[in-house]
């Protein structure tokens, strides 16, 4: 993203994102159904998932790979979007599912992915979690270390159980992304280092509760270009050879996920890149593919729809609105940019000018957008933000005891709500004082 460029106008963003319609008399719809409509019903801040453009994009993934032929299976990364109805379309759509912890895994199982098509990637698995994927025989868990096969091995050995397994490679290349969603540089805590993974698949390969199945690598995320990816496979092939070399078998590739997608006015990749890349660098390995998705296939399904408190005159001049960083957490962790569309019909073709869009929460970093061109806003004003599919609602959080926002499934005009407001009497609910505490009114 070119910093010093112009913020996308509001008519660049909504041509951009074909599931986003106007009408001169509904305004903004996403997917066919008026966003003013659900606000009234469920009220704000609401988030909106739209199943056609999810289902829509996954088929388009899975074209690219067919495409060129490639035997590729499809795991969507559950981290960056993890609601049922999610999970249970992708899996109607042929997905299975990346998980990172237990409690992703029971969440795939619940919708229904088959433990067959369950891979198990992340740092620091617990024992527990590990007992739970050799129960469950999912396909396989993806190490990250040394010590984590070790432990992989002595835990299916004491259940009298094979665990099939891939090492995750780290292969030291630069996804230029964020820091903080890089994965695949050496001082990133992600994956085996290249040069120490050859001779350790070797000797994981005479562990007796170990199948070793192959390699596995994850680059980063929102990656823009072809080139980490093609510098990331080609390692993974050379490593490939080697193995096979002397001796060793090398049944599949987990390629990862990755790819990237215009939020601002970035020159977003299509699945043909990545399937190209991919044909091209492991194509002729004669092995089992597998990749990652997830922010590619999420982000653009996602609304955050929010609601003007009030707007704060001066310099600048603050939009507050009732979504705030315990919602949308992205901005405030990672700069992010979002795209701010208003909702009413009449602001379409109002005059805008620069405004700071932020949130009520007590802290200096909750702000969706600096700057931001918008036309006048006024109390109760609906806006939307957009793509926010991908780590928006699985990251909120409950600060400053703000209950977790109602979700909301739209697909050609029809919306139905997946997943009802949380209460602040729940949050209370869930908590207890000890009993040497005794309440001053006792």
């Amino acid at each position: 993203m070119n910093a010093q460029s112009p913020d996308p106008a509001l008519a660049d963003l909504l041509a951009s994102r074909p599931s986003l319609q106007t009408d001169v008399r509904d305004g903004l719809m996403f997917e066919g159904v008026p966003l003013h409509v659900i606000a009234a019903a469920v009220g704000t801040p609401c988030w909106i998932t739209g199943a056609g453009t999810l289902r829509r994009r996954a088929d388009s993934l899975r074209a690219a790979f067919e495409a060129r032929h490639l035997p590729v299976s499809f795991h969507f990364a559950v981290k960056s979007q993890d609601h049922q109805a999610t999970l249970t379309m992708l899996h109607q759509c042929g997905y299975g599912a990346d998980i990172v912890s237990g409690g992703e895994m029971k969440r795939a199982l619940a919708a229904g992915i088959p433990a067959a098509n369950i891979v198990f990637s992340g740092v620091g698995k617990t024992d527990a979690e590990l007992r739970m994927a050799v129960e469950q025989d999912i396909a396989q868990v993806n190490v990250e270390s040394v010590e984590e096969l070790y432990r992989l091995d002595q835990i299916a050995g004491s259940m009298g159980r094979v665990a099939r397994a891939a090492l995750r490679v780290n292969p030291d290349v630069d996804a230029n992304t964020h820091d903080k969603i890089s994965t695949g540089r050496a001082g990133d805590k992600f994956g085996i280092e290249h040069a120490r993974a050859v001779s350790l698949y070797s000797e994981a390969s005479g562990l007796r509760s170990i199948k070793l199945v192959g390699l596995a690598v994850h680059l980063g995320s929102q990656m823009l270009t072809a080139q980490p990816f093609r510098l990331g496979y080609q390692r993974l092939a050379d490593m490939v050879r080697e193995i096979r070399s002397f001796g060793g078998i090398v049944e599949s590739i987990d390629c990862g996920g990755g790819l990237g997608i215009r939020y601002r006015d970035e020159t977003a990749p299509a699945p043909e890149m990545l399937a190209g890349v991919i044909a091209e660098t492991l194509g002729d390995l004669d092995v089992r593919l597998s990749v990652e998705p997830g922010r590619w296939l999420s982000a653009p399904t996602g609304i955050l729809l929010s609601r003007v408190i009030e707007t704060k005159a001066g310099n600048p001049e603050f939009v507050v609105i009732d979504a705030a960083m315990n919602d949308l957490m992205r901005p405030a962790l990672y700069d992010s940019w979002h795209g701010i569309l208003p909702v009413a019909p009449q602001h379409f073709t109002a005059p805008v000018s620069p405004r700071d869009v932020v949130g009520p929460v007590c802290e200096s970093s909750d702000i969706f957008a600096r700057d931001r061109a918008l036309p006048d806003l006024e109390r109760g004003d609906l806006v939307a933000l957009l793509d926010t599919g991908a780590y928006g609602a699985v990251m909120s959080s409950t600060y400053n005891s703000r209950p977790f926002a109602t979700q909301v499934m739209v697909d050609d005009h029809r919306w139905q709500i997946i997943r009802e407001r949380q209460t602040v009497e729940e949050l209370i609910a869930a908590e207890s004082v000890p009993d040497w505490i005794k309440p001053r009114n006792a």
